[in-house]
């Protein structure tokens, strides 16, 4: 059996720093008021000129570099992200032409937050058919371009981002991913949405001045199938991996709010200091957080070969899913 193994990540955090305080204007005190309800200090926001594939450009080559690998010998991209640079072409083949992988093929996948997750399914199994023996993963997010910042419920939440792994051929029952588990179920996509962004109800002055064109969330009821799902994806994987949830390593969830990782921490038993966390520095960052959170612990050496490492994502569609890696 073929198995895909990690070889190399990147990432791309914007320079710009937004502390909290920032978001004073909607609410008094508005540090201890995110942070006590999220755990978020801080995040990132890309410039004005900044796009989502110039973030996952440079996640692309750190990735690359670290990887030792040229990018004319990747096979393919795949991009997950919810904020493309536009609605067509795929921001995939602007990373491909960015990064010069002249002999890959290229294309987006949207699942929201969960679409870097899905993004390294799909990898995995490309590798795993016999087909294609190098695929890259992004997870890339600029939510600043869509969020509307008069809404203290959505607004203080997400941050920008980028993260990239490459996937090959040369993994074993010891090494590279081990086990995967996806779901989706469609009855949940009013959940979270942009109302104004396609064909089902095109940009306009009226969507404008209704502020569809931002991002909507129904916060509870999400917090809800979260908490509901997250347990599910550990005792999947878990199940299929012949492991208990101890037997973990660490796991890297979706970095949403650190309420969800309290309960699922003391559901578990699971140690809070295993989850690898960058939540309270980059807020939400959507797509990038899994990877984010993945190349930080890979670079710093916290992650080291033999580790077994749960990550795991859920978001809008509404979707969710998890991978079994052996580091």
């Amino acid at each position: 059996m073929i198995v895909s193994k990690i070889i190399g990540s990147g990432a791309c955090l914007p320079e710009r720093v937004i502390p909290n305080s920032h978001f004073d204007y909607l609410v008094e005190n508005a540090d201890e008021w995110i942070f006590s309800r999220t755990g978020i200090r801080e995040r990132r926001f890309a410039h004005a000129d900044q796009s989502t594939s110039d973030l996952a450009t440079i996640a692309a080559n750190n990735a690359l570099q670290a990887a030792g690998i040229d990018a004319s010998g990747v096979d393919c991209i795949v991009v997950g992200t919810s904020t493309p640079d536009m609605i067509l072409p795929a921001t995939a083949c602007m990373v491909q032409e960015n990064i010069g992988a002249k002999h890959a093929f290229a294309f987006d996948v949207n699942s929201v937050c969960s679409s870097f997750i899905y993004a390294l399914e799909i990898a995995d199994n490309f590798i795993k058919c016999g087909k294609y023996r190098t695929v890259m993963a992004i997870g890339a997010d600029t939510y600043s371009k869509i969020l509307n910042f008069n809404d203290k419920t959505t607004s203080p939440l997400f941050g920008d981002g980028a993260g990239a792994v490459i996937l090959q051929s040369g993994g074993d029952t010891q090494t590279g991913i081990q086990h995967t588990y996806m779901r989706s179920d469609g009855k949940g996509w009013p959940l979270i949405q942009v109302p104004s962004s396609g064909s089902r109800k095109p940009v306009s002055p009226v969507t404008i001045a209704a502020g569809e064109i931002y991002f909507q969330m129904a916060g509870k009821q999400v917090y809800v199938f979260a908490t509901e799902v997250i347990p599910e994806i550990i005792t999947k994987l878990c199940e299929k991996g012949g492991v208990q949830p101890s037997d973990l390593t660490y796991i890297i969830p979706h970095q949403a709010n650190v309420r969800m990782i309290d309960f699922i921490s003391k559901k578990f038993g699971f140690p809070k200091e295993r989850f690898l966390l960058n939540l309270d520095r980059c807020g939400n960052t959507s797509a990038a957080s899994v990877a984010l959170v993945m190349d930080e612990n890979l670079r710093n050496n916290t992650i080291k070969p033999g580790d077994l490492v749960l990550t795991m994502g859920f978001g809008g569609g509404l979707s969710w899913g998890g991978l079994l890696i052996r580091f």
